[in-house]
């Protein structure tokens, strides 16, 4: 019989697997318990992109939110990879890597980001968070993340060019 551990090891590569295959939304929520009060939130400014910073709640907040990424954003080359567990608390922290681009300008850009799942017993996520690169999502939302990428704004300088 599989650990409390492999259990939810096997639950969030089954989640992560259907994020990056594309899966309905409809797949994605299969994934999400129906027993327990659930939602989703993904870090950031509210200011920022419509999915940040704030709280989804529900099966229908939950629903909402993958709505407005599908709307929003077009993904590839999803991977995930490092999972961290936490058997007793059951959560897992697993981070991911891929191409993101923000459907009305078609900029994209590569993103590390990291999800943390809160599971019931069922291993169903109850709590699902997000931390990924707001300010390029941001960028890319305004149609500017290319202009900043190819010019100076915001690189460190060296000591060697500290004086120029």
């Amino acid at each position: 019989m599989a650990s409390t551990r492999q259990k939810l090891v096997q639950a969030t590569q089954r989640f992560c697997d259907a994020f990056a295959d594309k899966a309905d939304i409809s797949a994605i929520l299969s994934h999400f318990s129906q027993k327990e009060n659930i939602n989703a939130y993904e870090h950031g400014n509210q200011a920022l992109a419509p999915f940040l910073g704030r709280f989804f709640e529900g099966m229908e907040g939950v629903r909402n939110y993958f709505e407005i990424i599908g709307s929003l954003l077009a993904y590839e080359d999803i991977r995930f990879g490092v999972f961290i567990v936490d058997a007793e608390e059951r959560k897992v922290a697993v981070r991911g890597w891929g191409e993101f681009t923000w459907l009305e300008t078609g900029e994209s850009w590569h993103e590390v980001f990291a999800y943390m799942l809160d599971f019931d017993e069922e291993e169903k996520i109850k709590r699902y968070q997000v931390w990924a690169d707001s300010g390029a999502a941001y960028l890319a939302r305004i149609g500017k993340l290319k202009e900043v990428e190819e010019g100076d704004h915001g690189r460190v300088r060296s000591r060697e060019n500290a004086s120029d």
